[in-house]
């Protein structure tokens, strides 16, 4: 298929990248840590490790858990917020040979036991605060091995102040009983008086189980190769150069990491791509603290501030942000859910930066698409295919639509995974014949290969015959001047099959669903203006800060039938 998007692309980058350059993601950490050994890799709570320190600190804990007799390629969990044991944590596993599986630390035990069982994981390395619900679970799953963290394992004298705020304090760690676990820091001593044995990985060996978030069923684990981490680090790397070369010139790429690294945009478009450059991370353990966020914005001059839409709003609306200094800030990227016009006007109006934004899934690694990073006005796309990707537009039979026409959009390139983990059936299920993922999503693709994501397929309500996008719904009632957030869903309604509601956060105490209600009217068909509107103090949202519209959903239905 002709890449009609090439013609198109930001000047200096290339059509295609070179998977081949490097054999593993351990030859890559290794080349930095060599490369980069005196500098900053991590900062978090005001202490940082250099790229020498996360050499040492790995290697020694690499070497423990091979001496737990793990085979190659076992899994290893990690259930942690964004401090300083993760990356550590992360290179180890990486570098004994095993796969991570990325836990997101807020799940239930039913949720946790799923995915351990899942996976098979047989060690599982967690902090303290959420040791307890590890205990819950760990009896049925395969864990034989469990390295407890604490927040302030890596930061000198300052930690035990931390860990006695967070212990005592704030009692934010419930009592648990996992009598065989070991403390992350003497793990790491232990591991100082072994050897680890470097084992052989190629391309294809399993680097991460990235679990989706059960969208569409139960949960199941993207397994992503290192050739597919690789590539997609490679494609952003490649794709934000334009913006990183401009000035003012900088000598270390600085990235706030304020998404979790549990999560596959952070582990890609933070971690990896600063490691490779030399940055730094700044990492955020809470960014629902807004006032700590601010605070922790405020000591240093930023690059690349990666965030969702939510994260964004929140912070442009709380006090003080207004006082950061964003004058070295080159890039703004925004994925995870649609970015929304009245958001990233602000965002520029206040940090002088567009947020350009992407579009990607766990199962790409994740980056698919991305508007170029120095764009300087909102197109209301998901940009261009990033080099050496293939996005075609389909209909329900795998055909191709004409240009402007709408489809599910499928996707090909080396970013993309190998399939689920253990589930062949699942696999096949969004592969196409000849080799295209199905993401699921509904697309436009114009003329010069920018795609427009209209919605999810089982997201679109069913109005009198006519779908309605909840996205373009939402994208009109977050531009009033009153609304802070808004998500729209599709309830049963008996003349129309389906009505559209809106549920809403104020920003004006002042604004009624009747001012809702008008204002879509002047910008919306009748049929997608939303009949119902619900006034909430907040909306359900995913860890990353993704509006969950299928808990409102099932909250509506529950109601319903009661």
């Amino acid at each position: 298929m002709e890449r009609i998007w090439l013609k198109h692309y930001p000047a200096g980058v290339p059509a295609d990248i070179d998977t081949a350059q490097y054999p593993s993601l351990v030859t890559l950490l290794e080349e930095s840590f060599a490369k980069f050994r005196d500098r900053k890799a991590f900062i978090c709570m005001d202490k940082s490790i250099t790229y020498g320190e996360l050499d040492e600190h790995s290697v020694a804990l690499g070497a423990y858990l091979q001496s737990k007799g793990m085979a190659k390629g076992a899994r290893v969990a990690l259930m942690m917020p964004n401090v300083l044991n993760y990356p550590v944590a992360t290179c180890a596993v990486l570098r004994a040979g095993y796969a991570a599986v990325n836990v997101n630390p807020l799940y239930t035990p039913r949720e946790l036991e799923h995915q351990l069982k899942d996976s098979g994981a047989e060690a599982i390395i967690v902090l303290e605060n959420f040791a307890a619900v590890v205990q819950q679970v760990i009896a049925k799953t395969q864990v034989k091995h469990v390295i407890v963290a604490s927040m302030g394992d890596m930061l000198g004298f300052k930690g035990m102040i931390v860990n006695l705020v967070v212990r005592r304090v704030k009692k934010m760690v419930p009592a648990y009983n996992l009598p065989h676990a070991v403390a992350f820091n003497d793990a790491v001593s232990a591991g100082r008086n072994m050897k680890l044995s470097k084992p052989t990985l190629s391309p294809d060996d399993v680097a991460f189980l990235q679990y989706t978030g059960g969208t569409t069923g139960v949960s199941k684990g993207a397994t992503l190769l290192h050739r597919n981490i690789l590539a997609n680090m490679l494609q952003n790397d490649a794709w934000l150069q334009p913006a990183l070369r401009k000035p003012p010139h900088v000598d270390q790429l600085f990235i706030v990491c304020a998404l979790p690294l549990y999560h596959i945009f952070a582990l890609t478009a933070c971690f990896l791509l600063a490691v490779r450059a030399g940055g730094v991370n700044l990492l955020i353990p809470n960014p629902r603290d807004m006032a700590g966020f601010i605070k922790e914005l405020k000591k240093y001059q930023v690059n690349s501030f990666p965030a969702v839409n939510t994260l964004y709003n929140g912070l442009l609306n709380a006090p003080g942000f207004d006082e950061v200094d964003f004058s070295k800030l080159k890039i703004s990227n925004g994925g995870g859910m649609a970015v929304q016009r009245a958001v990233a006007e602000k965002w520029q109006k206040a940090t002088g930066c567009l947020i350009a934004e992407g579009y990607g899934l766990s199962e790409t690694s994740p980056t698919l698409t991305c508007n170029p990073a120095d764009i300087d006005q909102f197109t209301g796309t998901i940009g261009l295919p990033v080099p050496s990707t293939y996005i075609s537009i389909r209909d329900d039979d795998g055909n191709e639509v004409p240009l402007g026409q709408p489809g599910e959009i499928c996707a090909k390139g080396p970013q993309v995974m190998s399939g689920y983990w253990n589930r062949p059936d699942e696999t096949a299920k969004v592969m196409t014949a000849d080799g295209f993922f199905r993401t699921g999503d509904i697309g436009i693709m114009d003329a010069e290969g920018s795609t427009k994501i209209i919605d999810r397929k089982k997201d679109m309500v069913l109005v009198s015959g006519f779908n309605v996008y909840p996205n373009e719904v939402e994208e009109v009632i977050a531009s009033h001047p009153g609304v802070m957030e808004c998500a729209v869903i599709g309830v049963a309604d008996a003349k129309t099959t389906e009505a559209v509601k809106a549920f809403v956060v104020k920003k004006d105490p002042k604004l009624t669903a009747e001012d809702i209600i008008k204002f879509c009217g002047t910008q919306l068909t009748n049929y997608k203006v939303p009949k119902q509107i619900e006034f909430r103090d907040a909306l359900p949202k995913t860890n990353v800060g993704k509006i969950l519209r299928r808990e409102l959903r099932d909250e509506k239905k529950q109601e319903a039938a009661a």
